[in-house]
C-alpha cells in the first residue's frame, strides 16, 4: 500500500493505517520524504509539548489533559517519547501503561516512540511523525518529552505552545535553569501544588521574570494532578496559544526545526556502528578530533 492510501485511510479514522505510515516514516523507507513534502498544511491542529524534568508528573498532567479535551469532544493525537539505552538501544515505552484506559476511545490515538539516542528530549522522527497527524486533522497533537535538563529543549521548535512542568522541589534549581529550559516556556505548571514549597518556586518564577519585557512574561498555574486540580486553567491557558500566532520567536523556532531536518539529511550518510569501530580500532593512535576529523 503507498503512502498516500494509508495517508487516506488514516484520515478515516483508521488508526491502523496510522501506525503504518508513521512506522514507515520513522523506518525511512523508500521516498518518505517526497511523501512529506507533498502534505498540505491548512491544518488548524495545535501542538502542545509538555516537558520538563524527570518525576515531574509530566504522564499524569497529559492524561489528565487528554481526558479533559475528550470531554469537550475533541480529537487527540499523543506521541510520548520514551528515552532508550545507550547500550542496548531499547526503550520501555511505559506511557503505553500510563495512558492504557484511551486505547479504545475513538478520539484517542497514542503512539509511543523511542528517543533513540537523540538529544532535545523528542525522538529523531518525532517532527515528521507530527506533520502526518497535523494531515490528519488531530485537534490537538499532544507531545509529552523523555524528561530534559537545561539546553534540551528542541520541543519548543516543534509546538504550537511548550508548558515546562516544575515541581516544588524545583525550587532551587530555578536560577541555574533560567538561561535555558525556563526560556523556551509559553506557560508554566506547577505539579504537585498540594506540596510544600509551591508556593515558593512560584514566586521564584515570578520574580525571575520582573526584570523581563511584559511580552516575554509567562502564566504560572498551578496543578494537582492525581486530583486534577487547575487543569481547567492549563487548558484555558494553552487555547490563548493559537498555530497563526507568528512571532519573532516562533520564526526563529521554525528556523531551528528547519536546520535540524537539514542536519539529519547531511548525516544520514555517516553509520554509527562504523564511527564505533573506527574508534575501537583507532582510539590508541588518534585523539577525538583526528576522528571527527575523518568523517568530516
Amino acid at each position: 500500500m503507498q503512502f498516500h492510501e494509508l495517508l487516506t485511510d488514516a484520515q478515516q479514522g483508521d488508526y491502523k493505517a496510522l501506525a503504518r505510515l508513521i512506522s514507515f516514516i520513522e523506518n525511512q523507507v523508500d521516498n518518505y520524504r517526497h511523501f512529506l513534502s507533498s502534505l498540505t498544511h491548512d491544518t488548524t491542529s495545535c501542538v502542545i509539548g509538555i516537558t520538563g524534568p524527570p518525576g515531574a508528573g509530566k504522564s499524569t498532567l497529559t492524561d489528565c489533559l487528554v481526558k479533559k479535551l475528550i470531554t469537550k469532544e475533541k480529537k487527540v493525537a499523543v506521541l510520548c517519547i520514551d528515552p532508550s539505552s545507550p547500550f542496548s538501544t531499547g526503550a520501555l515505552l511505559g506511557d503505553r501503561i500510563r495512558m492504557q484506559q484511551w486505547y479504545s476511545v475513538p478520539e484517542v490515538y497514542i503512539r509511543s516512540l523511542a528517543s533513540r539516542g537523540a538529544l532535545g528530549g523528542i525522538g529523531p522522527m518525532t517532527i515528521e511523525i507530527t506533520e502526518i497527524l497535523k494531515a490528519c486533522d488531530f485537534d490537538y497533537i499532544i507531545i509529552e518529552t523523555v524528561g530534559v535538563g537545561q539546553n534540551e529543549v528542541d520541543i519548543a521548535a516543534l509546538a504550537d505552545v511548550t508548558t515546562v512542568v516544575l515541581v516544588p522541589e524545583s525550587g532551587d534549581e530555578i536560577q541555574t535553569m533560567k538561561s535555558g529550559l525556563i526560556e523556551i516556556a509559553d506557560l508554566f505548571v506547577i505539579n504537585k501544588s498540594d506540596r510544600p514549597g509551591a508556593e515558593r518556586i512560584k514566586m521564584g518564577l515570578l520574580s525571575s521574570m520582573q526584570t523581563m519585557p511584559d511580552e516575554m512574561k509567562r502564566p504560572v498555574v498551578e496543578t494537582t494532578a492525581t486530583n486534577g486540580k487547575g487543569i481547567d486553567l492549563w487548558l484555558e491557558e494553552i487555547n490563548k496559544y493559537t498555530p497563526s500566532n507568528f512571532s519573532d520567536k516562533k520564526i526563529r523556532l521554525l528556523a531551528e526545526k528547519a536546520w535540524q531536518l537539514i542536519v539529519k539529511e547531511k548525516m544520514k550518510e555517516i553509520d554509527k556502528e562504523e564511527l564505533v569501530n573506527y574508534i575501537k580500532q583507532s582510539m590508541n593512535q588518534m585523539n577525538l578530533y583526528s576522528i571527527v576529523n575523518k568523517f568530516i
